[in-house]
């Protein structure tokens, strides 16, 4: 080749490669621009698929606790209930009156058991303060911090709280009592 002949190459490829980098310097910004606003589209995708789970678990949430209020304010016809059949037995009621009642009785707390509500046996338990409310403490044969008595049921709403038990704990023996009580007294003494 002659040195005409690769001048003219030489300069037709310069203004090629030249667009080829001018090319390269444009594209550069625009990927790194685009670079942001994937990372702030993919955390708009994921805080909304957050807020989509969020409102869903609140949904089932108000659903399942909607009805706590009604459940609440049934609660004590219930109480009532229970000291009616109670009482009727104890005075030797018709049977079939009796019958009768226990039936709608049995009714209410199937209603319940389909909502999920459930009573809660605190007689025999270690005392909870998060599902019983302490009345008073009396000495008892039972250990101390053991309910021994139940004034009023409670219940559970699911695994809610509803409405606490309200009982009566146990404070252990009436003789752990008495020895707990002189030891302080003969120190006073001395």
């Amino acid at each position: 080749m002659t040195d005409k002949k690769k001048n003219k190459t030489e300069t037709a490829e310069k203004p090629e490669v030249e667009q080829v980098e001018a090319a390269e310097a444009v594209v550069e910004p625009v990927v790194e621009e685009q670079e942001p606003l994937q990372h702030q589209m993919l955390r708009l995708q994921a805080d909304f698929d957050n807020f989509r789970k969020r409102t869903q678990r609140e949904k089932g949430e108000m659903f399942l606790y909607a009805n706590e209020t009604l459940f609440l304010e049934m609660l004590p016809v219930i109480d009532h209930f229970e000291m009616g059949l109670k009482s009727a037995e104890e005075h030797q009621t018709d049977c079939s009156v009796t019958d009768g009642f226990r039936l709608v009785y049995n009714q209410l707390l199937d209603l319940l058991k389909k909502f999920n509500v459930t009573p809660i046996d605190a007689i025999g338990e270690t005392f909870d303060p998060h599902r019983h409310e302490a009345l008073t403490h009396m000495p008892s044969d039972q250990p101390a911090e053991i309910v021994i008595d139940q004034a009023r049921k409670g219940y559970l709403l699911g695994e809610r709280l509803l409405r606490a038990a309200q009982v009566v704990v146990s404070s252990g023996s009436p003789a752990a009592e008495a020895t707990d009580a002189h030891p302080s007294e003969e120190k006073d003494s001395k």
